[in-house]
């Protein structure tokens, strides 16, 4: 039988670490800390999930308050300790849901990150993935590159011979003025036909995580930024969380040399893996072009579970659903 207990970020922290359950940094207290910054957005709570009075899973949820009403959003949770059938996986979810109701009557529905497709709702918003890129950074410098595909090593190479860039470790230099850097994603945006988030949620998160869970890499040329990067840290593990890089320089291959600088660099900070955050795939197509830059730099890909929309007030989220329909329409 599943059970529940609501407790705090950091008894969630600790009791995933005492079952040897691996959080992604989403699912711990320095990014529940870091999303209590975030305008619209608090730390709803976090359970501990029981069988038979087994942790088998913990979820942290935060709030989301958007056009008036409130979801509650799990990224990366639930953290199993081994990953569930389909049943368990249902059984968890429904189990999350009621419980998310009893306490909390303003909560539309949840969205967290579900390994089957079943019984659940695409995301009215954001793009989902179900496919990632893990790269080991185990073993030294040359051990990372001796496992990319072979065009990764012969982009990363040529560019080691090629490039004027200069890479370091900025995160110190970004938390003091981050202008430099912000100019370089305004440049990306407009290249790539997207709009920057402000520069605020780039520094909050960067001052927020702190060192320790948070570090910008930046690639410069004659002393310019023309490149960077923002990494996630928990523990050992790593994810290529932002990255921008200017128009004039891709074909320097200066985002490979970047990417290799900071998979070598975390390594000697004692990493031994970092996630790229996604690629396209059937369930993500749009996701695509990213496709040919993340996945040179390992031999696998890794699946991942995506993020869902679980109803709990089901005629709102109908509501929400058919609103949502009928803009697609009108932009048609």
């Amino acid at each position: 039988m599943i059970a529940l207990e609501h407790v705090t970020l950091a008894a969630m922290e600790h009791a995933a670490a005492q079952a040897g359950i691996i959080l992604p940094i989403e699912q711990t207290e320095a990014w529940g800390k870091y999303q209590a910054k975030v305008p619209g957005r608090h730390p709803w709570g976090a359970f501990l999930i029981r069988r038979d009075n087994e942790l088998i899973a913990v979820i942290s949820l935060i709030d989301y308050e958007t056009h008036g009403y409130h979801y509650l959003r799990s990224l990366h949770g639930p953290a199993w300790k081994t990953k569930p059938s389909q049943d368990e996986e249902r059984e968890v979810v429904d189990a999350l849901a009621k419980a998310v109701h009893a306490k909390d009557h303003k909560v539309a529905f949840l969205r967290v990150d579900t390994w089957f497709e079943d019984g659940y709702y695409r995301v009215l918003s954001t793009v989902p993935y179900d496919q990632t890129v893990i790269v080991d950074l185990t073993g030294g410098d040359d051990q990372i590159l001796a496992r990319m595909k072979k065009r990764g090593r012969r982009d990363v190479r040529k560019a080691l011979r090629e490039s004027r860039a200069v890479c370091r470790d900025e995160t110190t230099e970004a938390l003091t003025d981050f202008k430099d850097y912000y100019d370089a994603m305004v440049e990306t945006a407009q290249r790539d036909g997207f709009t920057p988030a402000p520069m605020s949620d780039y520094t909050d998160m960067l001052k927020a995580l702190g060192p320790d869970h948070c570090r910008l890499f930046a690639a410069r040329i004659d002393g310019r930024v023309v490149a960077w990067a923002i990494v996630t840290i928990n523990h050992d593990h790593a994810v290529y969380y932002y990255a921008c890089s200017r128009t004039e320089i891709q074909k320097d291959l200066v985002p490979d040399q970047l990417l290799y600088f900071f998979c070598c660099a975390l390594g000697q900070y004692g990493c031994t893996q970092i996630d790229l955050m996604g690629i396209g795939s059937d369930f993500a197509p749009s996701l695509r072009s990213l496709n040919t830059f993340k996945t040179k730099f390992s031999e696998d890909v890794e699946p991942v579970a995506p993020a869902r929309d679980v109803p709990i007030r089901r005629g709102f989220y109908a509501a929400l659903t058919a609103l949502q329909h009928m803009r697609r329409l009108l932009n048609r």
